[in-house]
């Protein structure tokens, strides 16, 4: 597509040139944060067995129905342990929460609602037991193989619970991509290294390495290279050799020492769009290698650098992973915004909430798109959408966490 690009434009054209990076197989335990690719079912019934929900007593209804007050007591069923079977009417068997319901028993007494002694168990007068109380039949949450976990769901503690109770020690989640991470520059120098008053620490990919694998997005290793040209065919053919994609920071501009766009066409790779109606970002990059490798190259300025890494990047890497559902919401602007200029506003802010539990952001505006330390503490930005100046409070817009 050619020309400057809206946002919306560019991120479809991210999510059509991304390809799936492929799935692999890991245990259940190492699971935090992937994304998941199979199906998972349940093993059983859930639960597989009627299930006991309260300590206390197991007994026949009718027993306490007809009069039946005492109960003698005729065993204990545990947690773990095999099903018993009550041999009398009049009888009862002691039984802890999570154990199997005794056959002959179709009800649960609570043992704070009875009195033990001598072997006899004596419900309370004022309490009256109610028939299959207290009882988790088999069955009743899910039927054997229902569909627990759907491809695309990421996986936290609840998912890798239901994967475990499905009986899977291993599962098939998408595989992460190796991606380098590489800095342009003459004027950036390495954080411990001697420096001069003209330069610059390095920075940006310092936040896209911990952001990628903060968001468990990949697998990363930072390179970095001087605005040389012949050096830059170097390094960045042999991260693109050795990487399925590549971000790079700086040198995509206008300037006379802006070579990324160059470099990057000449070692064959497919411009899809450059520059993009927003702010920060304006001059993005984005296109394919033959193979079909992504390339993102972002702006060197710090905030315009996140910005991009958190709107684009993240998102189209999670969406060739196979996430199904992004990680975007909707805040509410707790106070008024002016922003002239015909572009797409991505606005930082600091998430909080309203009596009524609306989402509200308010906003932290850098002092430009290298005021990167105004980004601390920050929980992401809302996008603030072109054709109007003016954004009153309670203004709806769409957030993107860092």
């Amino acid at each position: 597509m050619s020309g400057i690009l809206t946002v919306e434009q560019a991120e479809e054209c991210i999510r059509k040139a991304l390809r799936d990076f492929g799935v692999v197989e890991i245990p259940v335990a190492e699971c935090a944060g992937r994304i998941l690719r199979q199906p998972i079912r349940s093993e059983r019934d859930l639960p597989p067995f009627d299930r006991v929900m309260m300590d206390g007593i197991a007994l026949k209804h009718a027993a306490w129905a007809r009069g039946e007050r005492s109960f003698r007591t005729e065993g204990i069923a545990a947690a773990g342990s095999p099903r018993m079977t009550l041999v009398s009417e009049s009888g009862c068997i002691e039984v802890m929460t999570g154990a199997v319901m005794p056959d002959g028993c179709d009800c649960v007494v609570p043992v704070e609602r009875i009195d033990m002694a001598d072997g006899l168990a004596r419900i309370h007068g004022d309490y009256s037991p109610g028939l299959d109380q207290f009882i988790h039949r088999q069955g009743s949450d899910h039927p054997a193989q229902t569909t627990l976990l759907e491809p695309g769901m990421l996986l936290r503690g609840p998912e890798a619970a239901v994967a475990a109770a499905s009986g899977l020690d291993v599962i098939q989640v998408a595989r992460l991509p190796r991606i380098s991470v590489i800095s342009v520059g003459d004027e950036l120098v390495e954080p411990g290294e001697p420096i001069l008053p003209h330069q610059v620490r390095r920075s940006n990919d310092y936040a896209i390495e911990v952001a990628i694998r903060a968001r468990v997005a990949g697998t990363t290793a930072r390179v970095f290279v001087d605005d040389d040209e012949a050096r830059m065919i170097e390094v960045i053919g042999d991260s693109l050799a050795r990487s399925d994609a590549l971000v790079l920071s700086g040198g995509v501009s206008m300037g006379k020492y802006d070579f990324v766009p160059g470099v990057l066409q000449g070692l064959g790779i497919r411009v899809i769009f450059h520059k993009v109606y927003q702010r920060p970002g304006r001059p993005m990059w984005f296109g394919c290698s033959g193979e079909g490798k992504p390339v993102f190259a972002l702006p060197g300025n710090p905030v315009s650098a996140t910005v991009c890494l958190s709107r684009y990047v993240l998102p189209g890497l999670e969406h060739a992973m196979g996430l199904e559902r992004e990680r975007t919401g909707f805040g509410r602007l707790d106070r008024e915004i002016r922003f002239e200029p015909d572009l797409t506003c991505f606005l930082p802010v600091i998430l909080g909430s309203a009596d009524d539990a609306t989402m509200l952001a308010s906003p932290g505006m850098p002092n430009t798109s290298g005021d990167f330390a105004s980004l601390a503490g920050t929980d992401g930005f809302v996008e603030l959408p072109r054709g109007r100046d003016v954004f009153p409070k309670g203004f709806v817009a769409r957030f993107w966490p860092w």
